[in-house]
């Protein structure tokens, strides 16, 4: 993402294609046309619904933002909450001087709700081998106490 935002000398934020159920939780890109791991953003809207939502491009919360964001959050509007939202200081970015959108090939966990910080948590503990083996065990056994 460094090396997209040193070549283009603009905005990049991280994406990745999610299930319609997921739309209206996130803030969803409307890509230029053409495919590839990065293309220029045309608008974003946050949290629309599905109906509304530009593509199926989910921001995932990783950004590299250059300085003049934090001018597009001093001018941006509150939300119907009163929340400043980010997406909306990002998408006022978008013709000068620009945002790209990364497609993100890792795993990714929306750790802005419950089940997916115990997901993530669970993915990490799996991975390491001082954990792994005794999470196992505990939930087959969780697994059994609570077999119908």
């Amino acid at each position: 993402m460094i090396r997209i935002h040193d070549e283009h000398h603009a905005n990049v934020i991280a994406v990745k294609q999610v299930p319609d159920s997921a739309i209206p939780s996130l803030g969803i890109i409307d890509p230029e046309a053409g495919g590839g791991d990065v293309r220029r953003v045309r608008g974003m809207v946050e949290k629309p619904a599905l109906a509304d939502a530009p593509s199926d491009l989910g921001i995932i919360g990783r950004y590299v933002l250059t300085p003049q964001v934090f001018d597009a959050i001093e001018g941006a509007d509150a939300a119907a909450l009163g929340e400043i939202q980010l997406t909306d200081a990002i998408a006022a970015l978008i013709d000068d001087p620009g945002v790209y959108a990364y497609g993100f090939p890792g795993d990714h966990f929306d750790v802005g709700t419950p089940l997916g910080m115990l997901k993530a948590t669970i993915h990490e503990a799996l991975g390491r081998n001082d954990m792994r083996d005794e999470l196992v065990r505990w939930m087959d056994m969780e697994l059994k106490a609570r077999a119908p």
